[in-house]
């Protein structure tokens, strides 16, 4: 994959499962001749390679990488959906993908992402990061 775009980082806290450290997100936007289960399997590699252990759903993680998007493509099967079925109930998920696409349109929900942003019911705190900002293990 080609990586094209890189939102900034951002601090976000737990939605689901509140009692964990906050998490750091980012959007990014790349090109690839991959197709998307391809892509998805290269992805899941990747966190295995990091050393990403599925424990507990929603709870800590040393890293999550999602396809939010494939260009126009709706993909619907055992393992992958795509858009990802959640991501316009997620600031933490919407916030460093509007800074990068905001005009890029939802296939399903038509609507871009900047809207998805304006409208959504989540208000979970989201903000950018600051190099020296919360550590491992640290609430606030």
């Amino acid at each position: 994959m080609r990586v094209t775009r890189v939102s900034s980082l951002y601090e976000t806290e737990p939605v689901e499962m509140r009692e964990q450290p906050w998490f750091l997100n980012c959007a990014v936007q790349g090109e690839t001749d991959l197709l998307p289960q391809e892509l998805m399997d290269a992805l899941l590699e990747i966190e295995r390679g990091m050393g990403r252990e599925r424990r507990v759903p929603k709870g800590p993680r040393l890293i999550d990488m999602d396809i939010l998007l494939f260009g126009s493509s709706v993909v619907r099967t055992a393992g992958l959906e795509i858009p990802h079925p959640r991501m316009a109930e997620r600031r933490f998920v919407l916030v460093p993908f509007a800074e990068i696409a905001p005009g890029v349109q939802h296939p399903a929900l038509k609507k871009t992402i900047a809207e998805l942003l304006a409208e959504t019911a989540d208000r979970s705190e989201v903000r950018r990061w600051e190099e020296g900002g919360l550590t491992t293990g640290e609430h606030r």
